[in-house]
């Protein structure tokens, strides 16, 4: 293998985002010669692998955001592509429910996000809630969400990277971003040399540090948050459906909920805690001293200052490692369980959430910054997964074939 290589596309990161944007490209310019460089050995390492695998339906964001097109959109393209593929499905569907009468105008607040946003949402009764799910618990109301589906990550990003190969797209595992050479060329962490007429910025948890090289992310840094759920492992299946409480609409994290996976298995969750460094899943797993303390000080600087509540939220999260209190956020929303089920603790994953520096506010919609060389995918939030196919086209559209 040649050390030094030529392309039309070069796209760094081979997760969810750097899968869609090379299926778009290639479905638009058939004749375009697109690499995909990734550090780990395969697909989706990280977040996209990670994930809860959620095909989330749209009606959390308001009308005027990117996320909520991106949302409604990615549900229906992303249930068509796994369908087709005859990928795993699982058609579990969603309902919010409130725990007390101060919450039911969240409720409503919710379907009508989800009405502007043209998603299949509806407000139920407690009566056709128990037909839904007998044991999920609401006052009142609650929101029902019939095309809320559950998929397998990993196999969409595996099946993605199939299709892709097959149309003469590809890969170089395990030669990560190091450095920017020139105008337009990628030395990787192989020592390998990549020449792109445009460079496509998908590096996920690093897509900050990339964007810096290149001259973007000036007012952006990546604060890492990790996600872990507690699986059930009884021998019952006490959940039908995926069950969710009414979310702070103030920032990104939807609160601890019950998700039925694409093989049914219960699990509650996530953990949105503070991470310390970017691949922080694991005791000293992939330690790096230097963003230890850059995370760290950012981290102090957001706990001490209480910006958009961050004091109270990394309390409450840090809470979460103890599974009684995990449990118990949980408990409420269900008419009974036994929560000793929940006993086994799922692969952590890690959220890359964008800081914006100058406001020190989490930026809940998708970032991106770019010019005629490169484009920088800053932000690619949750619901990245479900968002994946729309925000690709976007990206497409407005940053590569607008040049």
């Amino acid at each position: 293998m040649s050390s030094q290589q030529r392309c039309d596309f070069l796209i760094i990161g081979a997760g969810i985002i750097g899968l869609a944007m090379a299926r778009e490209l290639k479905s638009r310019l058939p004749a375009a010669d697109i690499l995909v460089i990734e550090k780990e050995a395969d697909v989706a390492y990280h977040g996209s692998g990670r994930n809860s695998g959620v095909l989330h339906a749209g009606f959390y964001y308001s009308a005027d955001s990117l996320k909520a097109r991106f949302t409604r959109d990615g549900n229906r393209m992303m249930t068509e592509y796994v369908k087709d593929r005859g990928l795993a499905i699982n058609p579990c569907h969603k309902v919010v429910v409130a725990s007390d009468e101060n919450e039911i105008e969240g409720v409503q607040e919710l379907q009508r996000r989800g009405e502007r946003n043209g998603v299949d949402v509806r407000i139920i009764d407690e009566q056709e809630l128990a037909e839904i799910d007998p044991n999920a618990k609401t006052t009142g109301i609650a929101l029902y969400s019939p095309t809320t589906a559950t998929v397998d990550p990993s196999q969409v990003c595996h099946a993605l990277k199939e299709d892709l190969e097959v149309a003469g797209v590809r890969f170089l595992f395990g030669q990560g971003y190091y450095r920017r050479e020139g105008r337009n060329a990628v030395v990787t962490t192989g020592g390998m040399v990549l020449e792109a007429g445009l460079t496509i910025n998908a590096a996920g948890l690093y897509a900050d540090t990339v964007a810096r090289d290149y001259g973007f992310s000036k007012n952006y840094t990546i604060i890492p948050f990790k996600g872990i759920y507690l699986k059930y492992t009884g021998t019952d299946k006490p959940i039908r459906t995926n069950i969710y409480p009414v979310p702070n609409l103030k920032n990104p994290f939807l609160g601890v909920h019950y998700t039925v996976t694409v093989d049914g298995t219960i699990k509650i969750g996530p953990t949105a805690i503070p991470a310390f460094w970017r691949q922080n899943y694991v005791g000293l797993e992939n330690f790096s001293l230097g963003e230890l303390f850059e995370i760290i000080g950012w981290e102090s600087r957001l706990f001490l200052g209480d910006n958009f509540g961050f004091r109270s939220l990394a309390l409450s999260e840090l809470k979460k490692y103890d599974r009684s209190y995990f449990t118990g956020l949980a408990v409420k929303m269900v008419k009974q369980i036994d929560t000793r089920g929940f006993n086994q603790w799922s692969k952590p994953g890690i959220r890359a959430q964008l800081l914006n520096t100058t406001t020190k506010e989490l930026v809940q919609d998708f970032v991106v910054e770019g010019d005629s060389r490169s484009v920088h995918l800053l932000n690619a939030v949750s619901p990245a997964f479900t968002c994946s196919f729309p925000f690709a086209a976007w990206v497409v559209d407005h940053y590569i074939l607008k040049q």
